[in-house]
């Protein structure tokens, strides 16, 4: 089963910024990296007129974009699906999975805190917190790095999640 570490934090904390390092920093370890990106007040990603477009307006549940270097599933879906069902549906060839958001799931997490945001933490030990990122020290029940120590997080989530069969 691929392992999911979820990057939560208040809106404008840095969470993307994160991920983009954790995944360039990952990847270049060797390992194959998928994100999540939840998004709670949807989203299009078809434009009005493409096929695509069209295939939807005319009742397709869901339609399928391809090409020879990249797939997209375009699917209604009755609810939110929980970041375990979108990793068994869609997921297959990666190594790790990063969510971005999804604060409230039960898979480990990395809270990214700005203290000049002036806002409370997300997060505490009972919510699966494996670590802080931030701009300064805070005092906490999981270890803080740097949000720019991108090597000492992949550290931690590498001995973690995805040690190396010998």
């Amino acid at each position: 089963m691929i392992p999911i570490v979820s990057i939560v934090g208040k809106s404008g904390s840095g969470k993307t910024t994160l991920i983009e390092k954790l995944v360039a920093e990952l990847t270049r370890r060797g390992f194959r990296v998928a994100t999540i990106k939840h998004n709670r007040h949807g989203f299009e990603i078809d434009r009005e007129g493409k096929d695509s477009w069209r295939h939807k307006q005319a009742g397709a549940v869901a339609t399928v974009v391809a090409s020879p270097s990249r797939i997209a599933v375009i699917e209604d879906t009755a609810r939110d699906y929980e970041l375990a069902e979108i990793r068994d549906l869609y997921i297959r060839n990666a190594d790790i999975i990063l969510a971005e958001g999804y604060k409230q799931n039960p898979h480990p997490k990395i809270e990214v805190f700005r203290t000049d945001l002036r806002r409370e933490r997300l997060c505490g030990s009972e919510e699966n917190l494996i670590a802080l990122a931030g701009d300064h020290p805070v005092s906490a029940e999981a270890p803080w790095f740097d949000w720019n120590d991108a090597a000492g997080l992949a550290d931690l989530i590498e001995g973690r999640f995805l040690a190396r069969q010998a």
